[in-house]
């Protein structure tokens, strides 16, 4: 969720270290910082929704589930992101001994707004696609019930699976969850607009 101006240039180092202490967060790509903005009713309410039929399905298996206080790193890209949710299944890997960032997701998901809709599913999912651990990567809109599934095919290509329905259910290759859509957007009120 970048915000559109980045506030300074900063190495890696000095983004963590700032991370770090900050009070609110910040994304970074390639020396620039952005901060993000905070998310609507709707938005914490998809993200809680997901984080708990996930964790809900993994209990007793190797992977675990976070909500977006979790930062993740796209070496190849230069990118310090903190994805909406991602999971990480066996050996976790983080980029240092604080354990704040991630660095092997084997599924990543973005909840869509209205100013991040773009980003998330052009530039941001191509940083994403360089992550060799990554498997799968759902965008789910949160202005009606719609969530597009990416899934890693051979030789680095994506197929994509869209998903609409409430009685639909989405079926995960990386995790052993299924996730129906009627669960994702529990308690969405369609009767009002969405608060970006």
């Amino acid at each position: 969720m970048m915000a559109a101006h980045s506030t300074t240039f900063l190495t890696p180092a000095e983004y963590l270290e700032q991370e770090r202490r900050a009070e609110r967060k910040s994304e970074y790509l390639r020396g620039e910082v952005f901060a993000m903005a905070g998310a609507s009713r709707r938005h914490g309410l998809i993200v809680t929704n997901l984080v708990a039929e996930m964790r809900q399905q993994l209990k007793g298996k190797p992977c675990e589930v976070y909500s977006n206080d979790l930062r993740l790193r796209v070496t190849t890209a230069g990118l310090y992101t903190y994805p909406d949710v991602m999971v990480a299944c066996g050996e976790i890997q983080f980029a240092d001994d604080q354990k704040d960032t991630l660095l092997n997701p084997v599924l990543l998901i973005e909840v869509l707004s209205e100013s991040t809709r773009d980003y998330d599913r052009g530039r941001k999912f191509q940083y994403y696609r360089t992550l060799p651990s990554l498997v799968e990567y759902l965008t789910v809109a949160q202005d009606e019930p719609h969530v597009e599934h990416y899934t890693r095919q051979q030789q680095d290509r994506w197929l994509l699976a869209e998903f609409s329905s409430p009685n639909q259910t989405i079926p995960l290759a990386s995790i052993p969850c299924v996730l129906p859509v009627a669960e994702i957007y529990d308690k969405i009120d369609w009767s009002q607009p969405v608060a970006e």
